[in-house]
Order: structure tokens, then sequence, then C-alpha cells
């Protein structure tokens, strides 16, 4: 059934894709669901001066973006990666790919995240993690959309860290989605719109122990359905310290910077303060 909902979004322009992604959005806002309570929870905490207004403005833009962000799954999973390519109407930075040393890229949840990594798989080869659900079906269709031609995935655990380092020393391109839950004993406490956030490592770890240029990526969901605009910006997430939980700090700094330049793009009906606020 899931499958054949996304194959339905599949099928339609984008500008009716976002259209109707909209709409259901707006459908959270009016109603009262988890993704509506988790959004208001986290626009608390990161936007504590916004008044009344301006607090369910912004829950409100949220909602309709994560409604988009539903319907367009099924537009990037299902069609192909040169299709999806056609809908990024501007890329800036693209000259930041073409590089000899080893490069990471810091994908965070902001804007559309799966079309980000499929147009820079036709750049370069890019090798990203996943962490296995525990629905058999579900994970079989996720790794069969996203493991195409030019992408690699690895699964989130022990031996995987290890094949992606050892990817990233070949000169592959990885990717890395740092501003998921590590779980209660992963990570480290660092802040993000000052409010600790258990953060993962890895991508800090793996940039400082390979000497590894760190690419921020997003691509910026454009208004009505008119595509997607894709930047690629080098960033500095090590610390002068060296120090693990500082450079971790960094790292959140920059998606923070980021998140604030269009915060309704930014995932924010995920429970990005686990273990550490209640929700």
């Amino acid at each position: 059934m899931i499958k054949f909902i996304f194959k339905f979004f599949a099928l339609m322009p984008l500008r009716l894709n976002h259209f109707i992604g909209g709409g259901i959005g707006r459908l959270l806002y009016l109603t009262n669901n988890r993704s509506k309570s988790v959004v208001s929870r986290n626009i608390d905490i990161c936007f504590p001066d916004l008044s009344e207004e301006q607090r369910q403005n912004l829950i409100k833009k949220s909602l309709i973006e994560t409604g988009k962000g539903l319907s367009e799954m099924g537009f990037v999973w299902f069609n192909s990666v040169e299709h999806n390519a056609k809908h990024v109407v501007k890329i800036k930075g693209e000259e930041h790919l073409q590089t000899e040393q080893n490069a990471i890229l810091l994908a965070p949840h902001f804007g559309c995240w799966e079309i980000a990594g499929c147009v820079v798989s036709l750049y370069r080869p890019i090798t990203t993690m996943y962490k296995e659900l525990s629905d058999k079906k579900q994970n079989s269709l996720l790794l069969s959309v996203r493991k195409r031609q030019n992408m690699q995935m690895i699964e989130a655990n022990k031996k995987g860290v290890l094949k992606l380092q050892r990817t990233l020393r070949s000169g592959r391109l990885i990717a890395i989605l740092p501003d998921q839950y590590p779980g209660e004993g992963g990570g480290v406490l660092a802040p993000f719109f000052g409010q600790n956030a258990r953060t993962m490592t890895l991508l800090v770890k793996l940039a400082r122990k390979n000497n590894a240029k760190v690419l921020l990526i997003w691509a910026t969901r454009l208004d009505k359905g008119r595509g997607y605009e894709l930047n690629i910006k080098p960033v500095d997430v090590l610390s002068k310290s060296g120090v693990l939980a500082e450079d971790v700090a960094a790292m959140n700094q920059v998606i923070e910077d980021l998140v604030k330049t269009k915060p309704e793009q930014y995932l924010w009906n995920y429970k990005r303060f686990k273990g550490v606020v209640k929700y």
C-alpha cells in the first residue's frame, strides 16, 4: 500500500505533488497529531522569543513543508536520477565536488535531502549509511529506491563504520546525516539552538582522522513546485583544540546557521532532543 501511494505521487508533476503535500501539511496543522506536537515542542525550544503569532506561523509553515517532504519522497524515489536532476534548477558550489582530497558530505535533514544525494551521484559515486528498519518489506523498499547507479548503502553498525572509513580512504565520496539520534549511549551532548542535543560523532571523527574536506550540502525546496536549488559549501567543523565535544559543537553550529536561513524547511517533526527533553 505504501509503495502504491509513493508511486502515485511519482506520477504527478512536481507542482501538483507539492500542492497536495502542502494540503497534507495544512491538515496536520488543523488537527491534533504527533507531528504537530513534536514540531511545536521543537520550535518552542529553539525559538523561545517568538510571539504567539510568529510561533503559530512557523509551526504551520513547518508542517506544510513536512507534507511536501512526504509527497516528494515518492517523486524522488520512483523517478530516475536524470529525471530528478531536471528539477534542480540551480546548483551552487558544484566545483567543490571536484577535489582530490578525501571528502565527506554533511547532509542535514533540511529541504529535500533525498534529491541532494541523488543529483550529486551524477558527478561522483557516493556512499551513505542507513539504519535497518524493523519492517523487512519497508527496509527492502528503502534499499531498492536509494541503492541506484553510483549510490551505495552501508548498514549503520560497527562493520558498516569500518567499511565507510575504507570507502572514504579509497577516494569515494561519503555522505552522513549527522542530526539523527545516535542512541542513549552514543554520541555526545552538544548545543543546538542553545539546548543540548545528543549528537553523533562519526562525521567529525572521520574528518579529523582522515584529514577530509567537509562539504555542507542541501537542496532548498522552491515555492509552488518550481523545483530545487542545490548548494554545496565547504565548512570547518574541526575545532582548534581538537576536543571531540568542541568538534561536534562546531558541526551543530554549521547546521544551526543553515536552519536559520529557512527554518520551516528543517525536519522539526523529528525528536531532535530525544533523551534530553520530554516530548
